[in-house]
């Protein structure tokens, strides 16, 4: 296992007061044009702890290592390009804080589960798009085009408010041990996004959609761990989105 380490300027008393500390982070590195094998490396990073595991991936690719990969994009926890194991977690690297994740020990940053993964913290993402696509996530209505909007009251906008959070991170699917043992399963996300529109009350294809969930990949794959509901970033009730899902079909009330 090798070391690479990055020191912060400064000596003396000025080094004393300094907030940042020393970290560890402990990175499963892949690249299929190396090796077939998967190794861990160490990079020792001088960082504040206040500071989140993305800017200590940054440190590590512009100072030490240019060929560490992985994505990240908005870096706000809102395009969910960087969703990571962190300490055997899934988490959004950029909302993860090095003080909440004891950086006193090394800290083990791996790519998500379930997915082939491409390059070191990079997966394949085609499969958990292709399962997004398949649930048709968009409005389908009939007739005509309206001359005015589609109204819809409070309370029927509220029945589906809690998975129009869904940011495709890719988090929650990737820790439900079915997804990991089955890639057919078609996965909270898609689940959660399939619900968005099943209950919106200006939708006219919920019966398609359901239709699509009774696949033998589908809804009833779920086995209610709660995994995926923990691993949400945005703190959506994904478990509970799925078992609403669940009631539909046999109740076909939605």
């Amino acid at each position: 296992m090798s070391t690479a380490t990055l020191d912060k300027p400064g000596s003396g008393s000025q080094q004393d007061a300094s907030p940042y500390i020393t970290v560890v982070f402990r990175i499963r590195r892949f690249n299929p044009e190396v090796s077939d094998e998967a190794t861990w490396q160490d990079f020792q990073v001088e960082i504040d702890p206040k500071e989140r595991v993305l800017d200590g991936l940054h440190k590590i690719k512009w100072d030490l290592d240019g060929s560490l990969t992985f994505r990240r994009s908005c870096a706000h926890g809102i395009c969910g390009s960087d969703a990571m194991r962190i300490n055997g977690k899934n988490r959004l690297a950029c909302k993860t804080l090095i003080k909440d994740i004891n950086p006193h020990k090394p800290i083990t940053v791996e790519p998500i589960k379930g997915l082939t993964v491409l390059k070191d913290l990079v997966v394949d993402m085609d499969p958990f798009f292709q399962a997004y696509r398949d649930v048709m996530p968009f409005l389908i209505t009939k007739g005509n085009e309206p001359t005015r909007e589609r109204l819809q009251s409070a309370e029927d906008r509220e029945r589906f408010d809690d998975t129009t959070k869904c940011i495709l991170c890719a988090a929650c699917t990737s820790s439900c041990p079915v997804f990991w043992n089955d890639g057919q399963y078609f996965g909270p996300a898609a689940i959660v996004n399939a619900h968005r529109f099943i209950f919106d009350s200006r939708d006219e294809a919920g019966e398609q959609r359901l239709e699509i969930l009774n696949d033998k990949d589908g809804v009833w794959r779920c086995r209610t761990t709660f995994n995926c509901t923990d691993a949400c970033p945005r703190g959506i009730e994904v478990t509970k989105a799925i078992q609403e899902v669940k009631r539909a079909l046999i109740t076909r009330r939605f």
